[in-house]
């Protein structure tokens, strides 16, 4: 969809008017009503008036305009439909939370009817614009989480934005059960290191001799020294793993509860505008009533009493038209301060998700490095033994035993008669 493009003052004539422009004084803008009558707004004052302004400097508008009570505008537009400001202005802004830099909603080329959804306004569907995203290229949380959502545990709704701190608070859980698997796993080396240094230190077998006792020997060495490479991974297991992750972000669900506190607060400001709201046009309803009650009236019987019955009614109808285009306002400015937050506040959420998997990913890199390291430590411990394993030789350990331990070599002869 394009964007408009016009001028300020410049405005197209209505559907079956002659094509050609009206120039309207500066700070002036011209819109259809409901029933498909022009009005127009002053961008400065907010005042509005059916009778078109005057373009010659110094001259007022025709005899007979006035303030009228035109219909609310819920973000950006009237409830009618047409854009409330100048579509110059017509757009939201947001900064991003990583820069000064802003974040701009497209502008909308086209009319559309607005519907509110737990004090949120949203486009129509059945008329909604077509809207960019605020990260197109990306599966971004900003764009997103707007809306609410049905709780499958019951009949009420879930905000989109809880949802993304349910997801946090579950990332942080996650990570916990994590550090307890490590430590888990820390216990089970810990354990197997004490009971390799015990069995180190058996008896068993211990009277064995010649190269074959050395070999043996040298087996129960090694289980001394496996016990000690096992100590040393589950000690840098504790250092380098399980400590990392059990410590990140220690006051993560403190700080995510202020941050849940922030959001909630701005969108119960935005449900007492959007009260405030409803309250004015209900109010504005009722002076209007008054007024067309009290202009047929007049029709009927004309006297001066009716006259000033319909001036006074025609003033509080006014007056109730500015208090509701004050009150929306009011309510476009607190969603706008609401949407902003929520703009800032999902791509904080976005960064930190990033980068709370980026840290558990390093660390279980190094528990893998680790358990390289060990099984090339463990390597090592055995390979002594496969040295002297190949040097067994039973010819050689016979006769050193012979030489230590024998008794004599003259054998036995025959006896003689």
């Amino acid at each position: 969809m394009s964007s408009y493009s016009r001028k300020p003052g410049m405005v197209p004539p209505p559907p079956g008017e002659e094509s050609q422009t009206v120039i309207l004084p500066p700070g002036w803008q011209s819109y259809l009503s409901p029933q498909g009558r022009r009005y127009y707004v002053n961008t400065t004052t907010n005042e509005t008036t059916w009778e078109r302004p005057s373009s010659s400097p110094g001259i007022p508008a025709s005899p007979g305009s006035h303030r009228s009570s035109l219909p609310p505008t819920v973000n950006g537009y009237h409830a009618s439909g047409t854009p409330a400001h100048p579509p110059e202005t017509a757009h939201m802004s947001v900064r991003k939370s990583t820069g000064d830099s802003q974040v701009r909603g497209p502008s909308r080329s086209f009319l559309f009817c607005a519907l509110q959804i737990n004090c949120v306004t949203f486009p129509h569907p059945d008329t909604m614009p077509e809207q960019q995203l605020l990260k197109p290229t990306e599966w971004s949380y900003c764009d997103y989480f707007w809306a609410d959502k049905k709780d499958p545990q019951g009949n009420g709704t879930v905000a989109g934005f809880e949802l993304l701190l349910q997801k946090q608070l579950k990332g942080k859980q996650m990570q916990k059960e994590m550090s307890e698997f490590i430590r888990e796993r820390i216990k089970i080396e810990e354990d197997y290191a004490k009971n390799l240094a015990k069995l180190s230190q058996n008896s068993l077998a211990s009277q064995e001799e010649g190269s074959l006792g050395e070999a043996w020997a040298q087996v129960k060495k090694s289980l001394a020294d496996e016990a000690e490479v096992h100590l040393k991974f589950s000690a840098k297991l504790h250092s380098e793993v399980e400590k990392p992750l059990m410590n990140f972000r220690e006051n993560f669900k403190k700080d995510m509860k202020k941050c849940d506190h922030h959001i909630a607060d701005l969108r119960k400001q935005l449900a007492s505008r959007y009260a405030s709201v409803e309250k004015a046009r209900k109010a504005l309803t009722e002076r209007q009533r008054d007024l067309e009650m009290k202009t047929q009236q007049l029709e009927i019987k004309l006297s001066n009493k009716t006259e000033e019955d319909i001036k006074k009614a025609r003033r509080k109808s006014t007056q109730a038209g500015d208090d509701l285009m004050r009150c929306v306002d009011l309510y476009n400015q607190a969603q706008s301060k609401w949407f902003e937050e929520m703009v800032t506040t999902t791509l904080e959420l976005e960064r930190l998700e990033v980068e709370r998997v980026e840290m558990i990913r390093q660390h279980l890199c190094q528990y893998t490095q680790l358990r390289h390291e060990t099984d090339m430590f463990n390597q090592s411990t055995v390979e002594p033994v496969d040295q002297l394993l190949r040097k067994v030789d039973p010819a050689k350990d016979r006769e050193l035993w012979v030489r230590e331990h024998k008794t004599g070599s003259i054998r036995p002869v025959d006896m003689e008669i």
